[in-house]
């Protein structure tokens, strides 16, 4: 199997528990550090899918990598090869597909429940469960792009997650571990701040509370998600 494209657009950024999965499956996988520099790939041809990682940027900005990264999520999923996207990978999807980016009502920052949409499509992906509590950490939200389904909303959100076919573009971050946590809350302190007082925002230390437990509940959650996007990736 051709290795899966991870896009990296911020070093605290990396893939996480994403990796994790694609490891304990044996599912080849490689990195393009877009913060480094490295150039986004012209074509989907040497990737079996494409996974898109978060960011501080905005898909609003005027930054050079964009354009050629929107070009490789239409041509990836025009090649039928599956596209998974975390926060700001969910908004590059939105984006591509013709949807917005704009500011969300209020940040979301820390711990949140995000609930499950009722529908069969919803189901599909996330077996019987009704909610979660996810990781969020974000100042703007996508619009569902058209022939997409919204699977997952939040009260601070509405669109947490869409699906379209083997395509799946999320607003939260199911993809977190304790390292990442730790060291966004370090470098998102000042963002914390400004933020606050607000119910959507938590302070680090409420972030870091029951830690490891919070963690393996959303990463058997994240691996229901996961599970089923892997079902659509190409084996040529």
């Amino acid at each position: 199997m051709k290795p899966i494209a991870v896009i990296r657009h911020s070093p605290t950024e990396g893939p996480g528990h994403f990796a994790t999965f694609l490891e304990r499956r044996s599912l080849p996988w490689t990195l393009i550090r877009i913060d480094q520099g490295e150039a986004v790939p012209r074509s989907a041809d040497g990737f079996s899918g494409l996974c898109l990682m978060g960011g501080p940027m905005s898909v609003n900005d005027d930054l050079a990598w964009i354009p050629p990264l929107l070009d490789l999520i239409r041509q990836t999923m025009a090649a039928d090869k599956p596209v998974i996207g975390h926060c700001l990978g969910g908004q590059l999807m939105s984006r591509a597909l013709g949807g917005t980016v704009i500011a969300n009502p209020v940040k979301e920052i820390g711990w949140g429940t995000v609930r499950v949409i009722d529908s069969p499509l919803a189901r599909a992906w996330l077996g019987d469960t009704r909610q979660f509590e996810s990781f969020h950490w974000h100042g703007e939200t996508f619009s569902i792009p058209d022939g997409a389904t919204r699977i997952l909303e939040s009260a601070a959100c509405a669109n947490q997650a869409f699906v379209l076919g083997k395509h799946l573009g999320m607003q939260c971050h199911v993809e977190m571990t304790r390292a990442m946590i730790e060291a966004w809350c370090e470098s998102g302190a000042d963002e914390i701040r400004d933020a606050s007082p607000a119910d959507s925002v938590q302070s680090p230390t409420a972030m870091q509370i029951d830690i490891e437990g919070r963690l393996s509940a959303l990463s058997r959650h994240a691996e229901l998600l996961y599970s089923r996007w892997i079902e659509g990736l190409s084996t040529i």
